[in-house]
């Protein structure tokens, strides 16, 4: 009875969502006044025939993961986001679990910066959502899934990245990732899904078992600092990322930028387009 109601209540309220609140633009012969299904799966990062099995309860037990990226991408109320979570057979969310959550506030933040590359992170640096102008830049992330989606695991497992690190700072970056992961385990020692990717994480890279059990203090802490990125049509773009913390909700929002009317601003500008076309085909 849940799951079927799950798909019914998303359905409903993917009906009542405008498009234009969400960012999805309106074509002048647009007929729905909701969201499409393809339109929401889109935005949740799942695939459109996952959302239709779900509304139709065809697809049973539907992750926490999946029911965050639903209420995030509907842009629920907290009531509405935990009675999905319900639906979906999972407790919502309390205070002893790293939260996802994207408030309302920091939306609207996003929603400002959406010619701008911008990534949020947890605080267990697994990725809650990248922008379209991000994944131009950096190459598509709708299709990480698992330990794919964790900053820490990407970087310790040295997968390819469009990203120019030196050795040291690589190093650097790396210890840095670890020694933040382990202050976020300190504030959530009763996170389950946490402590698993914890375990992952040792068991599946010696590099962060050595960085994990090491007593050395990391490098000092580099919010804000200046990137170069090899993108394959645009060439190498230097920018500056910076990092911001939003402490009520343990968010880590990385925001790309060049400095207007230089040369790395006008190569940021062609690959956001070029990489946004191809995201679209």
């Amino acid at each position: 009875m849940e799951t079927w109601e799950f798909g019914r209540t998303v359905r409903r309220w993917r009906d009542r969502t405008a498009p234009e609140v969400v960012g999805v633009p309106v074509g002048r012969r647009r007929r729905a006044t909701g969201l499409r299904r393809e339109e929401l799966a889109a935005l949740a990062g799942i695939s459109a025939d996952y959302l239709t099995r779900l509304e139709q309860g065809r697809a049973t037990a539907p992750s926490a993961q999946v029911a965050e990226s639903l209420a995030r991408a509907l842009r629920l109320s907290d009531t509405e986001r935990d009675l999905l979570y319900r639906l979906a057979g999972h407790a919502a969310p309390g205070p002893d679990i790293v939260p996802s959550r994207v408030p309302s506030s920091v939306q609207r933040l996003l929603d400002r910066l959406s010619h701008t590359p911008v990534v949020v992170y947890d605080a267990s640096w697994t990725l809650v959502l990248a922008n379209a102008p991000y994944d131009a830049l950096m190459g598509d992330t709708t299709a990480w899934r698992g330990l794919e989606r964790n900053a820490v695991w990407r970087n310790v497992a040295r997968l390819p990245s469009r990203v120019v690190h030196t050795p040291q700072e690589r190093a650097e970056h790396e210890a840095r990732l670890v020694a933040d992961l382990r202050l976020t385990a300190s504030r959530y020692p009763a996170d389950r899904t946490l402590r698993r990717l914890i375990t992952d994480l040792v068991s599946g890279s010696p590099r962060f078992a050595e960085l994990w059990d090491g007593e050395a203090p990391p490098p000092p802490a580099d919010p804000s600092r200046r990137k170069t990125i090899d993108h394959p049509e645009a060439g190498p773009i230097t920018l500056d990322c910076d990092t911001l913390f939003v402490v009520l909700d343990d968010l880590r929002i990385s925001v790309y930028t060049a400095e207007p009317g230089t040369e790395d601003a006008d190569r940021l500008a062609l690959a956001v387009v070029l990489g946004t076309q191809a995201l679209q085909l």
